[in-house]
C-alpha cells in the first residue's frame, strides 16, 4: 500500500542585495550650492549679512544635509564616509583660505606700485628747493641688494656647519655619544629660540667688538644664520637617515673608505633632499624682520659694504614704511606693499628653485 504525500508549500525568500542605493553623481556640490543660497537667504531676511558666519553656517548645514541623504539612500557606512570626507575638505579650505586672501591682499595692492623703476632705483626722500617740500620717490634697489647680501652671507656661515653637523650626529657619532646628545640638545633648543633673541645676541656680539655702532649687514647674517643652522641640521639628517644601510655597507665591502663612502654614495644620495632643506631654510629667513631690523638697522642709502653701516632689506623697508610714514602716507603705505610683493616673489623664486634642484638631483630608478 503506498503512501501519498502531500507537496509542502515553500516561502520563497528575496536574494539578499549585495549593494546599497546611491546617490547621483553630482549630489555634493548640489547641496553645497543650496546650503550657501539657504543661508544666504536667511542672512539677508534677518537684516545681515558676514562672509565668516554664512560660510561656517554653510559648512554646517552642507555636513548634516548630506549625512542625512546618505543615511536614508546608502546606508550608516557610506553616510559616514560622506560626513568624514566633508570635515577633511572643511579644514583644507580653512588652512588655505588665510594664505589665498594674505596673497590676495599683497597682490593687489602691491601691484600698484610695482614697476621697473621701483625694482631698479633707489628710493626715498629729497628735498626740494624750488617747491620747499620734501619728495618721497619710490625704489627698492637698496632692500633688494641688502636682502640678497645678508642671506647669502648667512647661508654661506649655515650651510656648511648645518650638513658637516648632520654628517657627525649620522654618519660618525654613536647614538650614547654624550657630544652627540650635546648636539641634539642646542640643535633642539636652537630652534625654538625667538628671532628676536638672534637678533639682540648678534647686536651684543659686535658691540662688544667693534662698539656702540655696530650696525652692519654682516651682524645680520650672523643673526640669521643662528636660525638656519638648526633647520639646516635637521632636515640633512633626515634625508641622510633615508639613505639605504645597505649602500653604506656595499661600499665599505669594496674597501671604499668611510670618508669616501660619505662623500661619493650618502651625500650624493641624499643631495637632493639636502638642497631643497638648504634653500627651504632660506625662504624661511629671508622674511624675518626682528633680528635684521635690530642687527643691521634700516635706511634709505644704498649700502652694498656688508662690513660697514646699516643696510636696508625688504622686510624691513616693509615694516618701517608702514609703520613709521612720511608727509605722504599713501606712497610710503604704497612702497610697503611693494616690498611686501617683492619679498613673496623672491620667496616663490627660491620654492621654484628647490623643486627643480630636487628633480635635477634625485636618484633615476632604472
Amino acid at each position: 500500500m503506498s503512501e501519498l504525500t502531500t507537496p509542502v508549500a515553500t516561502t520563497s525568500t528575496p536574494p539578499l542585495s549585495l549593494t546599497s542605493g546611491q546617490l547621483p553623481r553630482f549630489i555634493e556640490p548640489i547641496v553645497l550650492v543650496v546650503s550657501l543660497a539657504v543661508i544666504a537667504a536667511l542672512q539677508l531676511v534677518l537684516g545681515g549679512f558676514n562672509v565668516a558666519t554664512w560660510l561656517i553656517l554653510s559648512a554646517v548645514v552642507y555636513l548634516i544635509a548630506i549625512g542625512v541623504f546618505s543615511a536614508i539612500v546608502e546606508g550608516r557606512r557610506k553616510s559616514t564616509d560622506r560626513v568624514v570626507r566633508g570635515l577633511v575638505t572643511v579644514a583644507f579650505v580653512l588652512a588655505v583660505a588665510p594664505l589665498i586672501s594674505t596673497l590676495w591682499t599683497v597682490f593687489s595692492k602691491g601691484m600698484g606700485v610695482m614697476s621697473w623703476d621701483f625694482i631698479t632705483k633707489v628710493g626715498g626722500t629729497a628735498f626740494d628747493p624750488n617747491t620747499l617740500a620734501v619728495v618721497s620717490t619710490p625704489g627698492a634697489l637698496q632692500a633688494i641688494v641688502g636682502t640678497l647680501i645678508i642671506t647669502g652671507i648667512a647661508a654661506l656661515i649655515s650651510v656648511p656647519i648645518g650638513i658637516l653637523a648632520a654628517v657627525y650626529l649620522i654618519e660618525y657619532a654613536q647614538p650614547k655619544n654624550p657630544l652627540r646628545r650635546t648636539i641634539t640638545f642646542l640643535v633642539d633648543v636652537m630652534t625654538g629660540i625667538p628671532s628676536i633673541v638672534a637678533g639682540l645676541f648678534a647686536f651684543s656680539l659686535f658691540a662688544l667688538i667693534v662698539g656702540p655702532k655696530a650696525f652692519s649687514g654682516f651682524s645680520a647674517s650672523i643673526a640669521l644664520s643662528v636660525l638656519m643652522i638648526p633647520i639646516v641640521i635637521r632636515s640633512t639628517e633626515e634625508m641622510l637617515r633615508l639613505v639605504p644601510a645597505d649602500l653604506r655597507e656595499a661600499s665599505f665591502a669594496l674597501g671604499v673608505p668611510r670618508s669616501i663612502t660619505i662623500i661619493k654614495v650618502v651625500l650624493r644620495t641624499a643631495a637632493s633632499g639636502i638642497i631643497t632643506g638648504v634653500v627651504l631654510a632660506v625662504a624661511r629667513v629671508i622674511g624675518e624682520t626682528a633680528p635684521i631690523f635690530i642687527a643691521a638697522s634700516f635706511t634709505d642709502n644704498f649700502n652694498s659694504d656688508p662690513f660697514n653701516g646699516a643696510m636696508q632689506t625688504l622686510p624691513v623697508m616693509a615694516y618701517t614704511a608702514y609703520s613709521f610714514p612720511g608727509q605722504d602716507i599713501d606712497a610710503s603705505q604704497a612702497q610697503a606693499w611693494g616690498a611686501a610683493l617683492l619679498l613673496v616673489i623672491l620667496v616663490v623664486i627660491f620654492n621654484l628653485i628647490a623643486r627643480i634642484v630636487a628633480m635635477v638631483f634625485a636618484p633615476k630608478a632604472r
